[in-house]
């Protein structure tokens, strides 16, 4: 239960912030316009709000419905729907008074806040904490695969050497590359042998959904028991590290883990190497095939991560490049959303996913890492040119520059209402995603 609600706080602070710096961005632009704000909200305030208080033209607060926030701004049409307001003449203080190009830096702000606040966040991550990952060089026991990676050839102990013939350098973007980046083959060695891998067209939609195509392979060392692990009845210890079954060599997890499932309900003979000594310990497996244990899997335990540090200077261009590294790599993702052929919409999630990203304990790292990731997302999301979204806007902006013609009020209502059912539509799709993947 405690990791459920460090998970939640760590999510309404995220979007709460994130909010709160976008509807800022057109709050400023707008006041620096002269346009009149009337209302300034953390999250949505139907029929009431939890707080709120006036100060001079703007009243602020704080609504009960947490699915966003925003800004009421005069002579605007928006989610608030104010139509006996634009039925009065104009005034020089709202927003559809105000010239073509201020309207649309207003209505831009909140997604160029987003994308600031993205780069100062990963400035500072680079400058706090720096940068650690795990090259790929390092990995020296290879990789494990599951059916899906032995379908195009991949064999578990592979080390991956390049993709398309291009070094790779971090482990860990292998996988996005592959989705990303279009790969059309990987390049491994397989023993002492170099062996290139062809990439079947229609591979990615397989992909996209698949949580054990590439992981790091690792020797199996017990860190912890489960409650009523045989393991633990039979004399195994932590730290012990399992190097024969059966008198068969076995010296990673994945080939102890094969093993395993082929002896369910069987008895076996572990050999273990514990303080440079070996010991032999015979157990019956369950029906489960499982030996109730957790593995050792800190991977600064096996391998050497490679760690840059930033001074502050330094880290303001790395900043830089890592914020449109980020918004290159979410267009890329959501293009793939909208592709038929991959069928990524499927794992498309709302907030049940979006919670499940930050750590089930408090860690500023996770938590600025992911904020500086949601505020890329939200910057982009907001850019669909959907009504009610502020791409939708722009986008009618850019009709009215374009064409020197502004879209009438009546159509722009009706495009506002036809965009909210389009975005509550999403709205549940994503969620009840959610929902049906907790009963799965």
């Amino acid at each position: 239960m405690s990791e459920i609600l460090i998970k939640t706080l760590q999510l309404i602070l995220s979007l709460s912030l994130l909010v709160i710096i976008h509807e800022f961005g057109h709050f400023l632009f707008a006041r620096l316009f002269k346009t009149r704000v009337e209302k300034f909200y953390l999250f949505f305030d139907p029929w009431f709000a939890i707080f709120k208080k006036k100060i001079g033209e703007t009243e602020y607060g704080i609504g009960w419905l947490p699915l966003g926030g925003y800004v009421k701004i005069s002579g605007m049409i928006d989610e608030s729907m104010d139509k006996e307001q634009m039925k009065q003449p104009p005034q020089p203080y709202e927003f559809r008074s105000k010239k073509t190009w201020q309207r649309l830096l207003i209505m831009i702000a909140g997604v160029l806040f987003n994308v600031i606040l993205a780069f100062v966040i990963y400035m500072m991550i680079l400058f706090v904490w720096g940068e650690k990952y795990l090259p790929a060089s390092e990995v020296k026991y290879g990789i494990m695969t599951d059916s899906l990676g032995q379908s195009i050839g991949l064999r578990n102990g592979d080390k991956i050497i390049s993709l398309d013939n291009k070094p790779v350098d971090n482990f860990r973007k292998i996988m996005g590359d592959i989705v990303l980046e279009n790969v059309h083959s990987i390049q491994v060695l397989r023993n002492d042998s170099h062996v290139n891998i062809i990439v079947p067209n229609n591979f990615i939609a397989k992909l996209i959904n698949d949580k054990e195509f590439l992981e790091v392979r690792i020797p199996f060392i017990v860190e912890d028991f489960a409650k009523n692990s045989v393991a633990q009845q039979a004399g195994l210890k932590k730290g012990d590290r399992v190097i024969a079954i059966n008198d068969t060599s076995v010296t990673y997890f994945d080939e102890v883990r094969s093993f395993l499932m082929r002896n369910k309900n069987r008895e076996i003979l572990l050999t273990v190497l514990r303080n440079n000594d070996s010991a032999k310990i015979k157990l019956k497996l369950p029906e489960t095939g499982m030996l109730g244990v957790s593995i050792m899997a800190d991977l600064e335990k096996f391998f050497k991560l490679k760690q840059i540090n930033y001074g502050f200077f330094e880290a303001i261009p790395a900043g830089f490049n890592k914020t449109f590294s980020m918004l290159d790599n979410y267009m890329k993702q959501l293009k793939l959303i909208f592709s038929p052929q991959t069928k990524a919409y499927e794992s498309l999630g709302g907030f049940i996913s979006i919670g499940k990203i930050f750590p089930s304990e408090w860690d500023w790292f996770s938590f600025w890492s992911m904020s500086a990731f949601l505020s890329i997302v939200l910057a982009i999301m907001n850019l669909l040119p959907i009504p009610g979204l502020d791409g939708g806007h722009v986008l009618f902006l850019l009709y009215e520059i374009v064409t020197g013609r502004k879209p009438s009020d009546k159509f722009l209502e009706r495009a506002q209402i036809f965009g909210m059912i389009i975005l509550l539509a999403l709205l549940i799709y994503a969620n009840g995603n959610d929902i049906i993947k907790l009963f799965k």
